[in-house]
């Protein structure tokens, strides 16, 4: 269903209904997808009001249309608006773009299975446990696996015909009794299959049922007097409660739910989300992100909920969370504690939103480079980080001395060794966009011919005028679409992409922008220091240059001693004569006299 914004009256064709919306430009781009539980109180919220937020105005100045997918539930919308974004990546979508992978542990179904760690899920009858967000939890788990059992780690094809061909021959594994050898004992099947159970318990977060069920096989074999066995048990169960006690955070083991909190500080959400299984902390995982565009804290909750409960697969239906999250997503249940064992989770999981938070709030005067660079990224939706940028700024006095300067920006920070100085040679009177093409032009060709390494990002200080110049030069380079160009206009801090009528805002407090402008400030200083250097210059050599039957030698004698013609007139003529010799001080003066 496709509705023309130019249609008179066209917010009452609105459904009223849950489902997906998805604004298009007048060139058919899409902009902006977002999902509905009611489609025409979110949409018309657009249109009726005025934003506070530079980048909603600039998006609702561009929609040319809008198609709506209608769908029978919120959740389904969800599901409908999480895909979108992913497939398509509008411009003005914030969330659910990333494709990070992480790890998991694959359990692999086949003769004799195999436990390893996998970044690639594929979909096929393997069980995979995770996904694990950070650090070593995932190496630990399989450090202990393959420290208390026997499995092989080999790739060999441990069909029953394999072995009993008797092809196989043990290795350094076998010997070192960290594998029970399957290659040549095909009846190991069911000691192994036991072996399989308690790792799957393990990996599914159940060690405290895992612990229970050793414990009475340890009570087993010491009551049959089988010490030996009794041995290996009691050695598997101090690893495990030795594990265990590592993760406890509440001592209830019927504890088990996902946690989600979130706290706003001006534009970003930060989020904090918790496995607690068993009474247990899985694992957590911490970020930010910034406030989407007509989105409540209730909204964005559960849209961050639902892109990690997919993400890292998560089994739990019961979500706990600071934020009083609207129930009506079918087969989960949200709730807010407010006392008791679930509330400490709450706060454990609001003090680690804190302590990303001191972390992402740096001191002051310390420049978090890597910050910059990603939000960067981010911002200007670069395929790779910007880590080598240089920017390009002219300048001249009513069309005199004209230069240019270029800024060399590498990991964030300035590169002073590689900055340039121009002085424009093919441009006459004030003409900023031919002097922006032929810098840029000189620039990159000249890099071409030395086989040097070109930008990841050029940023030209001006609007469309000097971005459409410098992508000029760079077509006549057959480099126009290989290297990011971005116009950064001084007045609003405007950021222009190529072929784009509108330009982009972003937030003051961005750290992409404060690189933007760090490397704009400075192309800018060092631009003007050159440009007043040759403007005082060329002042100092115009008078006497202009002095008929005075060459160069003579020209720097008088400037040796005498700076400008008025300081000459000012001496006497003894002085004039005993510096200048008698006939150059009698061509000055007779100069004067006309």
């Amino acid at each position: 269903m496709r509705i023309e914004v130019t249609h008179p009256g066209f917010l009452a064709l609105l459904p009223d209904s849950p489902g997906v919306y998805k604004y298009y430009d007048a060139h058919g781009k899409l902009l902006y997808v977002g999902k509905a539980k009611h489609l025409k109180k979110r949409v018309s919220s657009y249109f009726n009001k005025t934003h506070e937020d530079a980048k909603t105005r600039i998006l609702v100045r561009q929609i040319h249309s809008i198609e709506l997918i209608l769908v029978d539930s919120e959740m389904d919308a969800l599901l409908l608006e999480n895909n979108l974004i992913k497939e398509n990546k509008p411009r003005y979508n914030i969330l659910l773009k990333d494709d990070k992978t992480y790890p998991w542990i694959c359990l692999k179904k086949e003769p004799f299975p195999r436990v390893f760690i996998t970044r690639t899920r594929y979909v096929n009858k393997d069980e995979y446990f995770g996904p694990y967000p950070k650090g070593r939890i995932h190496k630990q788990l399989l450090d202990i696996i393959h420290d208390l059992y026997p499995i092989r780690t080999c790739s060999l094809d441990l069909s029953q015909q394999a072995i009993e061909r008797k092809q196989y021959k043990v290795c350094l594994e076998y010997h070192l009794k960290r594998c029970d050898g399957p290659c040549i004992n095909a009846a190991l099947n069911e000691l192994y299959e036991g072996y399989i159970a308690e790792i799957r318990l393990l990996l599914k977060g159940k060690t405290f049922a895992l612990i229970q069920g050793l414990k009475r096989q340890m009570s087993e074999h010491v009551s049959t007097l089988a010490f030996e066995q009794a041995q290996v048990v009691k050695t598997k169960l101090e690893a495990l409660e030795g594990y265990h006690a590592k993760s406890v955070m509440v001592n209830n083991p019927k504890i088990n739910c996902d946690v989600l909190t979130l706290s706003q500080e001006a534009n970003l959400v930060y989020y904090n989300y918790l496995w607690v299984r068993e009474g247990r902390v899985d694992f957590a995982v911490s970020d930010h992100v910034n406030l989407p565009i007509n989105e409540t804290l209730d909204d964005l909750a559960k849209i961050i909920w639902h892109q990690l409960h997919m993400g890292f697969n998560s089994q739990e239906h019961e979500i706990i969370s600071n934020i009083d999250i609207t129930n009506d997503l079918p087969g989960f249940h949200f709730s807010k504690p407010i006392r008791g064992e679930k509330m400490e989770l709450v706060t454990f999981s609001l003090k680690n939103i804190k302590h990303r938070t001191n972390q992402t709030e740096a001191p002051k005067n310390v420049v978090n480079v890597r910050e910059r660079i990603a939000q960067l990224q981010l911002g200007l939706r670069l395929s790779s980080p910007p880590i080598h940028i240089e920017c390009f700024d002219n300048s001249n006095f009513q069309g005199t001395n004209a230069v240019a300067a270029c800024v060399v920006f590498k990991n964030g920070l300035p590169s002073a060794s590689d900055y340039r100085h121009f002085n424009i040679k093919t441009v006459v009177g004030a003409d900023d966009f031919a002097s922006m093409k032929e810098i840029v032009h000189r620039r990159y060709k000249r890099m071409l011919e030395e086989d040097r390494s070109l930008p990841d990002l050029i940023v030209i200080d001006g609007g469309k005028g000097q971005l459409s110049a410098a992508l000029e030069a760079l077509e006549s380079l057959n480099l126009r679409g290989k290297i990011p160009v971005i116009g950064l206009a001084k007045k609003l801090e405007e950021v222009f992409f190529p072929g784009d009528t509108y330009p982009i805002l972003l937030d003051r407090n961005n750290p992409g922008l404060l690189l933007l402008q760090h490397i704009r400030n400075e192309a800018h200083r060092f631009g003007i220091t050159h440009h007043r250097n040759k403007r005082s210059n060329s002042f100092l050599v115009s008078e006497f240059n202009e002095i008929p039957g005075i060459g160069d030698k003579s020209r720097q004698k008088v400037q040796a001693h005498f700076a400008s013609l008025k300081q000459f007139k000012k001496a006497s003529l003894e002085e004039q004569d005993l510096k200048l010799g008698k006939p150059l001080a009698n061509k000055l003066r007779s100069y004067l006299k006309d």
